[in-house]
């Protein structure tokens, strides 16, 4: 009779070393099942690594949004205005004229757009980060951070705080329900697309906007590239290098006063964590794989980024930022930012730039400490310990804060793995009852165009 009070207590006690693997594969298959039948995911045993490329950059890979099971899920997490979101807008004129609007609003000297970052991450890091010891989450930390650079970006001013709190809690809001660690909070979103509202239609965005849009689609538009998805990217970003760093002290002190360095370490973080899990498109005519395989139009393509980034490295697993000296970047199986061929990020020249300069001002302030088990999703957001530079801990203090956020980290690990396959569950039933692009392409075209009545009468 008591060994079954004993193995409940066993079973109890060792879940962090089980449960989080068996939930993630659980979770994995739930969102298979969105996928459908019709989904295929690169490399596979029929396309391995070496053709990875060329598949995903083929020009019948372009679809985006309309046909795939997922977009529904994508839409619902992304709204609102996921239908002007410039990674979710179909190929044609509409995705051109927005794409040249983002490129736009990102451009600027490599100076001023690295001395903004730094007064940027400079101004909310004096603001945060008072006292000799702070623990933070990173991910956190940082929000703010590109918060007020995009506003810099978009408005050409500095960010009033009010402002940054909308952008702050709306792109937490998306980060969090993707990562299903939380649900919607659609009023905080709203919240945002009121602010922006007020901004673009007293003229204050500092270059035209999307002539192809309607008012509301261009405040949308902005809502979703700059002030979601920029700033997500780049707080995630931070936070794993910035995590890295606290895990590797020889590597930042290196990183610090070596620029040549710091790109090694930055394209090895990107490498072990990359910021996109999978990538899909949908294909609008037929991929020819050999003489007898051909994919068809109306498939769906999942593009596995970290499966792509472990291949053709020695110790894949292994964080060596050295491994660059030896093997360059573009040659190597390395897409940190996409492919040139099909929609690589905008944000390509900009984004070692501005990490570069932001995490000086991060460098020169502090030093980091973390003992957090790094993935790449970062469900825990990054916990740090920030010591006041010149200012040490003894080495047992550091020793204890290590080992109490060690176990903390890891009984954590097993409760937001819980909750993300609760909370995922339901988001994936809840955005297919919506079925927000299924309903948005049966009502308009791939230009976002309404359909005609009898247009779709005839399709019925």
């Amino acid at each position: 009779m008591r060994v079954i009070p004993l193995l409940t207590a066993a079973a109890v006690l060792t879940a962090p070393r089980w449960l989080p693997a068996r939930v993630v594969a659980l979770r994995a298959r739930v969102f298979q099942k969105v996928n459908g039948d019709d989904a295929i995911t690169f490399p596979n045993e029929a396309v391995g690594p070496e053709r990875f490329r060329e598949v995903y950059g083929h020009p019948a890979a372009n679809g985006r949004s309309r046909g795939a099971g997922l977009s529904d899920l994508f839409w619902y997490w992304l709204s609102p205005g996921p239908e002007v979101h410039q990674e979710h807008l179909e190929p044609g004129p509409r995705y051109d004229d927005v794409a040249h609007t983002t490129l736009a609003l990102l451009s600027g000297t490599s100076e001023a757009l690295s001395a903004a970052a730094a007064r940027c991450a400079g101004r909310v890091l004096d603001e945060l980060v008072t006292g000799r010891v702070t623990l933070v989450r990173l991910r956190d930390l940082m929000m703010p951070v590109w918060a007020e650079y995009f506003h810099e970006l978009v408005f050409g001013e500095p960010c009033p705080r009010g402002a940054r709190d909308l952008i702050v809690g709306h792109a937490d809001d998306v980060v969090t329900s993707l990562k299903c660690t939380g649900l919607r909070h659609p009023a905080r979103r709203a919240r945002l697309t009121r602010y922006l509202a007020r901004r673009v239609a007293a003229g204050d965005v500092r270059r035209p906007l999307p002539a192809s849009l309607s008012p509301t689609e261009q405040v949308h538009y902005l809502q979703g590239t700059f002030f979601n998805t920029a700033v997500v990217q780049m707080s995630e970003a931070m936070a794993h290098l910035l995590l890295v760093l606290a895990q590797h002290p020889d590597v930042a002190g290196r990183a610090l006063r070596d620029d040549r360095y710091f790109a090694h370490v930055l394209d090895e973080t990107m490498r072990l964590y990359p910021l996109f899990g999978i990538a899909h498109r949908i294909t609008t005519g037929d991929i020819a794989l050999d003489e007898r395989t051909t994919i068809p139009p109306g498939t769906v393509l999942c593009f596995s980024y970290p499966v792509y980034h472990s291949s053709g490295h020695t110790h894949p697993d292994v964080f060596d930022p050295d491994r660059w000296t030896r093997v360059s970047a573009r040659n190597a199986h390395h897409i940190p930012f996409g492919v040139a061929a099909n929609r690589p990020c905008p944000a390509w020249r900009l984004s070692p730039l501005a990490l570069r300069a932001a995490t000086r001002e991060v460098l020169a302030r502090v030093t980091l400490h973390s003992t957090v088990a790094h993935t790449r999703s970062l469900p825990s957001r990054g916990p740090c310990l920030l010591v006041r530079a010149g200012a040490p801990l003894p080495a047992w203090r550091l020793a204890v804060f290590g080992a109490a956020l060690r176990v903390r980290d890891r009984w954590e690990d097993v409760w937001l793995s819980l909750v993300q396959l609760v909370l995922g569950t339901w988001m994936v039933i809840d955005a297919r009852r919506l079925r927000m692009a299924g309903r948005y392409f049966d009502a308009h075209d791939t230009q976002g165009c309404p359909v005609r009545r009898e247009t779709l009468e005839v399709a019925k």
